[in-house]
């Protein structure tokens, strides 16, 4: 698998990652209208991946792009979706 596949790759998975921690963010957010803070995490995710959006953008039309920058895109999406889904189980639970 060539470098440019592997970037590719890793900006779809942290565009996916980071759209569920979203989605979620927004259903906490709006199943309490009292959660403000859900709905700055919603916010915040949502212009994030937006952003990964735009740089998978950007390497399909271009072919640029940094697969040290690719990879640590989709590790943080993939943590932040983590975190999110986390944070809505324990408030669920408790």
């Amino acid at each position: 698998m060539s470098a440019y596949a592997l970037a590719l790759g890793a900006l779809v998975a942290a565009l996916a990652a980071q759209s569920v921690a979203t989605g979620v963010a927004l259903e906490v957010a709006l199943a309490r209208p009292y959660r403000r803070p859900w709905l700055a995490l919603a916010l915040g995710s949502g212009l994030l991946a937006l952003h990964h959006g735009y740089t998978l953008e950007l390497g399909l039309r271009t072919g640029l792009y940094d697969l040290r920058q690719a990879l640590l895109a989709a590790l943080a999406g993939l943590s932040f979706a983590a975190a999110v889904l986390g944070l809505r189980r324990s408030q669920n639970s408790g």
